[in-house]
Parts: C-alpha cells; sequence; structure tokens
C-alpha cells in the first residue's frame, strides 16, 4: 500500500464517507489536534516514571482514536460504523484522578508547567488537549460532534494536569507555583 496519493496536493482532503473538504477546515484543524494530542500521550506514556499508568494511557490512546475517527466522519454521508466512546471512558478518567489525587499534597496555588521535562511533556499534552477540546465545541456550532467528545476531551485535560502532579511527586521534582507580581 502507498501511502501517498497526490490526491491531496490541490489542499483538499477527503472525509470518512468522501466528502472532499479543504485541509484548512475546521473539522481538519479538530482531528489533526487529537492526532498531535495522541502523539503527546505516546510521549508521556513512554516515560519511565508512567510505568504503573502505561495500560491506561495506552486505552486514552485508543480512545483518541476513536474521538479522530468521528471528527473525521461527514455527519452527513458517513455509513462506516465507528468505534464507542462511552460514559465508562470518562468514569474511568475520573476514578485513576480521584486515585492519583489521594497522595497529592493539596492544591492551594496556580502551577507552573516544568520541574521535570516529564512533567513539562504531559503539560504540554494538556494544554493540546485543550485546544482540542476548544476546536472540537466550535466546530459543533456548525456541525455535529457528540457531546461526549467534548466532555472526554475535558476530562482528559483535567487526567493529565492531576497525572503532571503526580509525576513531579514521584519524581521528587519542585512544583512551582505561580506566584503573581505585586504592583507597586
Amino acid at each position: 500500500m502507498k501511502i501517498y496519493t497526490r490526491t491531496g496536493d490541490q489542499g483538499l482532503t477527503s472525509l470518512i464517507g468522501g466528502t472532499r473538504v479543504p485541509k484548512s477546515s475546521l473539522r481538519i484543524e479538530a482531528y489533526g489536534t487529537v492526532d498531535e494530542l495522541n502523539s503527546w500521550v505516546g510521549m508521556v506514556r513512554d516515560q519511565d516514571v508512567n510505568q504503573p499508568h502505561r495500560a491506561l494511557l495506552k486505552h486514552v490512546q485508543d480512545r483518541l482514536f476513536t474521538i479522530g475517527a468521528t471528527l473525521a466522519s461527514d455527519p452527513e454521508r458517513s455509513r462506516m460504523q465507528l468505534p464507542d466512546l462511552l460514559d465508562s471512558d470518562v468514569a474511568e478518567l475520573e476514578q485513576e484522578m480521584d486515585r492519583l489525587n489521594e497522595v497529592l499534597p493539596e492544591l492551594r496555588h496556580f502551577i507552573l508547567p516544568g520541574g521535570h521535562p516529564a512533567v513539562s511533556q504531559a503539560h504540554v499534552a494538556r494544554c493540546v488537549c485543550r485546544r482540542a477540546e476548544r476546536l472540537s465545541i466550535a466546530l459543533r456550532e456548525d456541525s455535529f460532534v457528540p457531546d461526549l467528545v467534548v466532555k472526554y476531551l475535558n476530562r482528559l485535560s483535567d487526567y493529565l494536569f492531576v497525572l503532571a502532579r503526580w509525576m513531579a511527586h514521584a519524581l521528587g521534582a519542585e512544583e512551582v507555583t505561580w506566584q503573581p507580581r505585586q504592583s507597586a
């Protein structure tokens, strides 16, 4: 199978269902950002500190592929049976956040991303997740996007924040808090 098809050389691509759209369309931007997020989650999963979280992070990547397929489909024309995203997928993230929070100090200040390269990668993934969520919400204004897609992305960004905090804790890295400058 050839990877290149030359069909996108004029700036168009096909959605699942066959509809041709500009590569600059909001739908392409949304599922492209989910794809970018999936790559960042892979980077986070590959960190040694995340050995205990690898199975869940792979599950997250599978769900992101499901979301990407949903966003890459023309809701009017696609007849392809897509994998399901379930409420239990959201609940899984919530349960894991609750479990991780049990060992973390109480959050009393905003946290600056950083402290360790692995922690920083989790924060980048969180930011990309928030962008994917915003793009999905914007797309939903003009086209069908399942509510569960937005809900999952919202909860995933929360999970990535808690995971970053847990990673800093596990690595013994300083959690740098934001100290706003006081006006003179």
